[in-house]
């Protein structure tokens, strides 16, 4: 027994020793979901995110609060929040909304033994982060500019709607993105004048709906419908403008919409729904996970762009688009060449000429965005309807 027990502790300590191998840790992923786990939208993306890592990494667990919103659960903080994901394990905290950016500074601020990663945030640029804080955001831009696309090929009246949340830098440059990929199919795919393309954005107030507070998203497509746009974007968390729009189809009027955030948007919508930009969270979750454990993690900014050779790959794009049953063959034969003159940088639709909505120059002949250009736009472009401000 004793020879037994000798060799025992020889073979655990020369394991132990041995380089490359790890044993697995209990490893705890705290999240803050704005919206509901469930809500077929970004939460739930976000949400099925942290599931992919607790089924692909060994120890790992999703501990998480979702509705962290002023109509859900007021006057609780993200300080809060962060004390109780803490106090219940958890060693990263991912916060998953930009409305977000002030709490999780504070909570970082007071746990600097954790990590904390904000996604969609710009702290760690604006050098606010404290060193134990991230920002993480996946290049979404280029999966709208696949929505406007797709739009702009369908539309019979030559009017869009967008359905937009609240108004901020993340969601101009997404609705820039949007008409952009409109206009680029309208123009060079379809042959037709750009002036006779209307690109109405009207915005909601928040992320989703929250009764009292925000417009009902439901009226505000109803709108859209009623004013003559027969294809409708959303730009909000959750599903209404699809479910209008199947309404309206149901009545018998051609139309169309394309949900977001959630691969999944389409289903069970029929062929009112054209497709889908859509988050994917887990790949990129696994890796800082994966990184936090093994000591390597480095805070910083990360903008991701999607998987090029198949944006769809659920194992390694951030972002992509899933085309619904309402896609024609025609339209999904140019959107496939668009995406892949996008993937190999032939075409890159933030290069000026491009002006503001107000005229004022935003990129000057040829000259090509940086990331920070696009991240930190002050209005819509020139060609869209909507306001570029709250103000």
């Amino acid at each position: 027994m004793k020879r037994f027990t000798m060799a025992l502790c020889t073979a655990l300590l020369t394991l132990t020793l041995m380089p490359g191998l790890a044993f697995a840790k209990d490893f705890t992923i705290g999240m803050i979901l704005v919206g509901s786990y469930n809500d077929k939208g970004y939460s739930q993306a976000q949400y099925e995110g942290g599931k992919y890592v607790e089924a692909h990494m060994d120890g790992a667990k999703l501990i998480y609060l979702d509705k962290v919103n002023p109509g859900d659960r007021p006057g609780l903080t993200v300080p809060q929040i962060v004390d109780d994901l803490v106090e219940k394990g958890a060693d990263l905290i991912i916060a998953g909304s930009d409305d977000m950016k002030d709490g999780i500074l504070e909570a970082a601020a007071m746990h600097p033994d954790k990590t904390f990663v904000h996604t969609s945030g710009d702290s760690v640029w604006s050098g606010k982060a404290p060193k134990n804080l991230g920002n993480f955001f996946g290049k979404m831009e280029y999966s709208k500019m696949m929505a406007g696309f797709t739009a702009a090929m369908t539309t019979q009246t030559g009017k869009i709607g967008v359905v937009g949340p609240l108004v901020n830098e993340e969601t101009r440059r997404l609705m820039s993105s949007a008409y952009l990929g409109a206009a680029y199919a309208w123009t060079h795919v379809r042959g037709k004048d750009l002036k006779d393309l209307s690109f109405n954005v009207k915005w909601i107030g928040f992320w989703f709906n929250i009764p009292g507070v925000t417009s009902d998203p439901t009226q505000v497509a109803g709108s859209l419908f009623d004013s003559g746009c027969d294809v409708l974007i959303s730009g909000i968390d959750t599903p209404e403008v699809v479910t209008v729009a199947k309404q309206r189809k149901a009545a018998g009027k051609k139309v169309w919409a394309l949900p977001y955030d959630y691969e999944k948007a389409c289903e069970g919508q029929g062929d009112v729904c054209l497709g889908v930009p859509y988050f994917n969270w887990g790949p990129s979750f696994l890796r800082i996970a994966q990184e936090v454990v093994n000591g390597t993690y480095k805070p910083g900014f990360v903008w991701e762009s999607p998987y090029w050779e198949d944006i769809n790959n659920q194992d390694k794009s951030l972002v992509g688009f899933m085309p619904g049953e309402g896609m024609t063959a025609e339209t999904q034969k140019a959107l496939d060449t668009f995406v892949a003159d996008l993937g190999s940088g032939k075409l890159e639709l933030f290069t000026g000429p491009l002006n503001y909505q107000d005229g004022t120059p935003f990129l000057k002949a040829g000259e090509k965005a940086t990331d920070k250009q696009i991240w930190y736009m002050d209005q819509l472009l020139e060609g869209m309807e909507g306001i570029s401000s709250a103000k």
